[in-house]
């Protein structure tokens, strides 16, 4: 692991001496390189040299956009999780059901994790971190995992949603999806979006009321059903 080349990172600063002034982007390169690296070589395996070296630059440089390589780290975290906190700001200005509500945010979530930065999010937490930033962390996965219950709720009282143990619900759905981190490679067959979908499908199946789900069987037998011959009672 240690041997691992660090990915290649686009880089905004050239080789040539004009160089871009736009500062947040440059910010922003330093850390998705950070996340390629860790997510190549682990944390504890990544020096701000190799991030600098995957950028073309030096690391002053690096450390002139990020203080360290715990805050770099938690910068990733930051990156991934924005995504998913947009999708609930979104949602909750949509008029959509709540189960809809849930639909998207479970494809942002899992758009998140299949991201760059997937690694980041879900191996943040378990990196020897100050208690600082470890606090910080917790607090921001407990911020996604309540407003996951509270949809869950609003699905309970619109009916959209079957009654269900909102937090034995929202732990499976929050591990399900953290879980692509693990198996997830971009040069795979099916993209994060096409993911993201099969995962909304197999829990929304899940999730809808049992009235729903019993008339959905009712409709999928009766359209398999073959249609009697006139001659049928002959």
């Amino acid at each position: 692991m240690t041997d691992a080349p660090t990915p290649a990172a686009e880089s905004p600063w050239p080789a040539r001496r004009s160089r871009p002034r736009d500062h947040q982007l440059k910010r922003e390169a330093v850390i998705r390189a950070a996340a390629l690296a860790f997510n190549a070589r682990g944390y504890h395996n990544t020096s701000i040299d190799d991030i600098a070296g995957a950028l073309n630059v030096t690391k002053p440089t690096i450390y002139y956009y990020v203080a360290n390589k715990e805050r770099l780290l938690l910068e990733c975290f930051l990156a991934g999780l924005e995504r998913i906190r947009a999708a609930f700001r979104s949602v909750e200005v949509s008029g959509l059901s709540a189960r809809e509500r849930l639909n998207e945010v479970m494809r942002q979530y899992a758009g998140a994790i299949a991201s760059d930065y997937g690694w980041c999010m879900v191996h943040a937490e378990d990196q020897d971190l100050s208690p600082e930033s470890s606090a910080r962390i917790r607090a921001l996965k407990s911020e996604i995992d309540q407003g996951i219950r509270r949809l869950l709720q609003a699905g309970m009282r619109d009916g959209s949603i079957a009654p269900c143990d909102q937090r034995m619900t929202a732990f499976a759905i929050a591990g399900a999806l953290n879980w692509i981190a693990h198996w997830y490679r971009s040069d795979r067959s099916l993209s994060a979006a096409e993911i993201a979908e099969t995962f909304v499908d197999l829990f929304n199946r899940g999730l809808l009321p049992r009235a729903r789900v019993t008339a959905a069987a009712a409709r999928r037998r009766s359209a398999r059903r073959p249609t009697p011959r006139p001659d049928a009672r002959r």
